[in-house]
């Protein structure tokens, strides 16, 4: 690696270190928050933009981690559209409040993993790692503390700094399975 390469990747990883930090002393207690694994920014993004868009994007993944519904409030639009709404779940902040319920009836002590989250443009794309135990219960089905590990991928579009749309996609079929809902 060169010396005006060294230097570049330098002035980035401080670029986003600061973007980070921040964010982190706008909400007050960032500790709180999922910190992604890695983060990458588009560094063309306003400061001021993609620190917000970090934000919101940290805060409704901390509520997926927690279930801390005050997180997804502060992350989602008034007017929050799921573009990807299962049959039966609700549009808008009402809808993903509901689906967190239902999953951590089945799941109590799951969690959520940042993987890796990319900032560019209006939008945050979020790879996520869910984890925990099938211990509740799932509809009319009771768990036996099966291990639960799964990715989703979701991209948001933000808007004065919320979530004003999301795009989500998990890998069910691997909840199902470790569950031993459906048959391998």
């Amino acid at each position: 690696m060169n010396t005006e390469t060294k230097a570049s990747a330098l002035r980035a990883a401080r670029w986003i270190s600061t973007l980070l930090l921040t964010a982190a002393a706008n909400l007050g207690n960032a500790s709180e928050l999922v910190t992604p694994v890695t983060l990458v920014v588009d560094q063309s993004l306003p400061a001021a933009q993609a620190q917000q868009q970090i934000l919101a994007a940290r805060r409704y993944d901390t509520f997926w981690n927690t279930g801390d519904e005050a997180m997804a409030r502060a992350a989602l639009a008034a007017d929050f559209r799921d573009n990807t709404l299962p049959p039966g779940r609700a549009q808008g902040v009402e809808g993903p409040l509901k689906a967190s319920r239902a999953f951590r009836a089945a799941v109590p002590d799951l969690r959520c993993e940042v993987l890796q989250m990319i900032v560019a443009g209006d939008r945050v794309t979020a790879a996520l790692r869910f984890t925990g135990h099938f211990t509740g219960t799932l509809g009319e089905h009771q768990g036996q503390g099966q291990a639960i590990d799964f990715i989703a991928m979701d991209i948001y579009r933000i808007a004065d700094g919320r979530i004003a749309e999301d795009w989500h996609l998990e890998d069910n079929l691997a909840f199902m399975r470790q569950a031993g809902l459906v048959g391998l």
